[in-house]
């Protein structure tokens, strides 16, 4: 380019490119770059663009541009083959104003969604994260739902594409909803949108209902499975979110399994966190191997000594085995974004499923109209011989010879006289010439009944499309019904809707540190390596402190901290535990009187100060004691001898004296001075055996009365597991314990009740079998029909004196039912015996009946705790007491 043009150009305000017309604006004072105008117009183009053309789906077909675009290639593609993925990409391009790698990456996508495309090689794996291989080695066609539902010339709105040079369609006619279906992810300039996928049966369901004016509800489902709740969903809002789990299952005690992931997810980045978290010590575990294939597995090698429960609730707490997914429901609608909430998509998406498939009936309709049309004017033309008219014939052009034909069809057509063969409307020039593109063969071979029963046949479905518009609702409805009769059962829920119960971190993370204590500095940490040892810890823990002036706090555990000196008692703090009782005896002041009190913390601020006492100055605490399970000591109180004083000795057990708030005075123990206050003999809990709940949405134990109630259990006490495949086992109370599905019976463990059970036995040619037995205390899975899975358990029963009825079945469908009283039919054995045989005829049905005998009542003793009582001092004379106070010496 010649410089002095260049130069010219750029002073008359013009761009270098002396191919562009594009002008630098200029304003009054002469500057070119008005940075206001140049964000006013071309960042909203530009955002405009993205929003509208890029990131977000049309609310009519769920599609992304790029996503339709794929799809309408495809159509013009097929032919029942596979195309190779570099063809559809480059295919794709004629509509598509951008590069090769989207288009591919979107196709992949919508291959792994398995709904709208038939893929054929490695597309990769959305477990593993895997990506497809090169797009010159797959190849993909339509499916047929995508043929089905998808795709319609006739009710298509079309538009030019980017260049001119094609056609592509404004949306696709989808009769279904496909964006709840397949879900979809974008993010645009200043908004994105993120609608979770939905179960396909489900939302044809939903759409039904609503069709009928019923309720419906809708709730995610992801292709990866795992668990999902559901809370706070928000019927997909702006603001809504859900919890999404993993799932996790138990191979044994030293094993956990991961066989689904939560949706986002790969097992790779899942067991990148697993191992995160375990270098961070907030897990313990010795290994992950991740076998993924088809399905996922991710199996976790637990460390020695730790627990598989706790193990499972610190996976949800400090890994991605839980996250939590906000959904954000944009969509395109009349050229702007929307904020919807899923029923609303859904309903907007079946209103419009509605509408094309009226389109759809009234388009078939005028195309069979037509047809009858012709057929009409065919059979006159050939019946009346019109071809055989002289005039016909000998006509000079094209147009005397229509002339002719209209003239003698005429009668057949205007009124009054009626139409022979069901005309419907005028007829037009192409009519006539239609008629005139007759060959002799087809006349020669015209068969008047034939001619009759298409006609009849025409006004058959014109009757039935009539019909089908004016009930057009129940026609939809069909529709739906159909599509899920026919594809239904390729896509089942996957992912469970549960309720989760909230995992507190402290109570899960492993003590993977251990607490210390400088008294002479007063500090405290788990980096004082060489301090006195107080218990062990983990890094996310909270401390409680005790000091001997009353005063107590909560603070954050650290490596190294500064708490003060004089300290009392510190340990890791529970919030929210109201079994852990506080026994303390203090002095009120320098000279007051003695006080005794119980209490427990349960709720109180971080680093904030309390004091256990009135607050005076000089208080002091004489004793102190801290109970896990609320139990209650007796002390020895020995005062300061006074003259006159009498009582120099007493004994006091802390649990005459009641619980209460942590801010109570307590009450008075004794106003004369106090010498020295010693454990005489420890005691149980005054706080009764804990009361257990099972909630069987979550699957978990609870303290809290959620659920249903299982008794009062003390210390030593189990619960008995039954499923209904005949396994049982044995657990503790404690609410860390996790549960599998399909609980036929939980309660509290009684070794001494007798269960009797109703089985086929498939050892046993699959005979009917009844057996009684007690079951036995086992943390390990045993199964009471044995070792054969395909024995069924019929009926259990903890009745004293159960009766059943038996009804026989097939051949032996004639003979009475029998009913069995099982303590006399067969005696208690093991749950290893086999049982004994009811018959070998056909059993219908065995069921359980109102028993005729009933146990004497029995007096409802509940088992009492046992008292460990230690002795910590001997029993001294008073004199030899006043002696050692006052420093006496005693000769003999």
């Amino acid at each position: 380019m010649n410089p002095e043009y260049l130069e010219e150009n750029i002073e008359n305000g013009e761009p270098a490119n002396e191919h562009s017309d594009y002008k630098v604006p200029v304003n009054a004072e002469g500057s070119r770059h008005v940075l206001s105008g140049m964000y006013q117009d071309w960042f909203l183009d530009y955002a405009s663009y993205v929003i509208l053309e890029r990131a977000v789906p049309h609310i009519n077909d769920g599609l992304k541009p790029v996503q339709r675009r794929i799809l309408h290639t495809m159509r013009r593609l097929e032919d029942g083959r596979y195309n190779k993925v570099a063809n559809i990409v480059g295919e794709t391009m004629k509509f598509h104003p951008h590069g090769d790698a989207s288009i591919g990456d979107a196709l992949v996508q919508l291959g792994q969604k398995d709904l709208l495309v038939d893929c054929q090689g490695n597309w990769g794996n959305i477990l593993t994260g895997d990506s497809a291989a090169a797009p010159r080695y797959i190849e993909a066609r339509l499916s047929k739902f995508a043929l089905d539902v998808v795709f319609n010339p006739k009710t298509t709105d079309w538009k030019l594409s980017y260049d001119g040079r094609n056609k592509e369609p404004v949306t696709l006619p989808v009769k279904f909803p496909l964006l709840l279906m397949q879900g979809v992810e974008g993010i645009a300039v200043g908004l994105s949108s993120k609608v979770l996928p939905h179960n396909f049966n489900e939302l044809l369901d939903a759409s039904v209902a609503y069709l009928r004016g019923e309720e419906f509800t809708l709730y995610p489902d992801f292709q990866t499975g795992g668990y999902v709740d559901v809370t706070r969903y928000n019927d997909g809002e702006r603001g809504g979110a859900v919890k999404v789990r993993a799932k996790i299952n138990k191979i044994d005690n030293k094993t956990l399994s991961v066989t689904e992931i939560p949706f986002g997810k790969t097992t790779s980045s899942l067991t990148e966190s697993i191992l995160r978290a375990n270098e961070k010590g907030k897990i313990k575990i010795r290994k992950v191997d991740d076998m993924t294939a088809k399905n996922a597995e991710i199996v976790i090698h637990l460390a020695p000594g730790v627990s598989s429960d706790k193990t499972i609730d610190a996976l949800y707490a400090f890994t991605d085995c839980e996250i939590s997914i906000s959904p954000n429901c944009c969509v395109i609608e009349n050229n702007k974004p929307r904020f919807l909430k899923v029923s609303d998509v859904l309903k907007q998406v079946t209103d419009n499923t509605l509408r094309l498939l009226k389109l759809e009936l009234e388009i078939q309709r005028q195309e069979l109209l037509d047809s009858l049309h012709f057929a009409s004017l065919e059979r006159i033309f050939i019946e009346e011989r019109i071809y055989k008219d002289k005039e016909f014939e000998n006509a000079k052009n094209i147009d005397s010879a229509l002339k002719h034909v209209e003239k003698r069809l005429a009668p057949f057509i205007a009124p009054p006289s009626p139409p022979k063969g069901g005309e419907t409307r005028e007829v037009t020039r192409d009519d006539l010439l239609r008629l005139m593109e007759i060959k002799m063969g087809r006349i020669l071979k015209f068969n008047k009944d034939k001619a009759d029963q298409l006609i009849a046949s025409y006004k058959s479905q014109i009757k039935e499309i009539d019909r089908n518009i004016k009930h057009i609702v129940d026609f939809t409805i069909d529709w739906f019904v159909k599509l899920k009769e026919k594809y239904g059962s390729n896509y089942p829920r996957k992912t469970e809707i549960r309720s989760f119960n909230a995992i507190e971190a402290t109570k899960v993370a492993e003590a993977n540190e251990k607490l210390y204590i400088n008294r002479e500095e007063g500090f405290i940490g788990y980096g004082l390596k060489k301090d006195e040892f107080v218990c062990n810890c983990s890094d996310i823990d909270e401390v409680i402190i005790f000091y001997k002036d009353g005063k107590y706090k909560i603070v954050k555990i650290s490596e190294k901290m500064f708490v003060g000196k004089n300290v009392l008692y510190l340990n890791v703090f529970k919030r929210n535990d109201k079994r852990t009782i506080y026994n303390v005896i203090y002095r009120d002041g320098k000279t007051g009187a003695n006080f005794i009190k119980r209490f427990p913390v349960t709720s109180v601020m971080r680093d904030k100060e309390y004091n256990l006492t009135a607050g005076k100055v000089g208080s002091r605490v004489l004793y102190f004691s801290a109970n896990a399970n609320g139990e209650a000591e007796t002390v020895r109180v020995i005062l300061k001898p006074k003259p006159r004083q009498k009582l120099m000795v007493f004994d006091k057990d802390f649990s005459d004296v009641q619980i209460k708030g942590r801010d109570t005075r307590g009450i008075t123990l004794v106003k004369a001075e106090i010498h020295k206050v010693s454990l005489k003999q420890k005691g149980g809990s005054t706080l009764g055996g804990r009361q257990v709940w099972f909630d069987r949405d979550v699957l978990r134990l609870n303290y809290d009365g959620c659920g249903e109630f299982l008794g009062e259990f003390f210390a030593d006490d189990l619960i008995l597991v039954v499923q209904e495949n005949g396994e049982f086992y044995t657990t503790d109370f404690d609410t860390g314990n996790h549960y599998e599905e399909k609980i036929k019976v939980i309660e509290k463990f009684k070794p001494e009740k007798i269960w009797s059970a109703a089985l086929f036995d498939e050892d046993q040619q699959g005979y009917p079998y009844i057996k009684r037995f007690p079951f036995e205390a086992s943390a390990k899975k045993q199964n009471i029909l044995g070792e054969n899975a395909a024995s069924r358990l019929v009926l259990l029963s903890d009745t004293v004196y159960p009766r059943f009825e038996v009804t026989f079945g097939g051949s032996n469908a004639f003979r009475e039912a029998v009913v069995i009283d099982a303590e006399e039919f067969i005696g208690v054995k093991s749950f290893k015996a086999k049982g004994k045989r009811i018959t070998t005829y056909d059993v219908a049905k065995i069921r359980e009946i109102e028993p005729t005998r009933f146990p004497e009542p029995e007096p409802d003793d509940l088992p009492q705790p046992e008292i460990d009582i230690e002795p910590e001092e001997d029993d001294k004379p008073v004199t030899e007491l006043i002696d050692e106070i006052t420093g006496q010496q005693r000769l003999f």
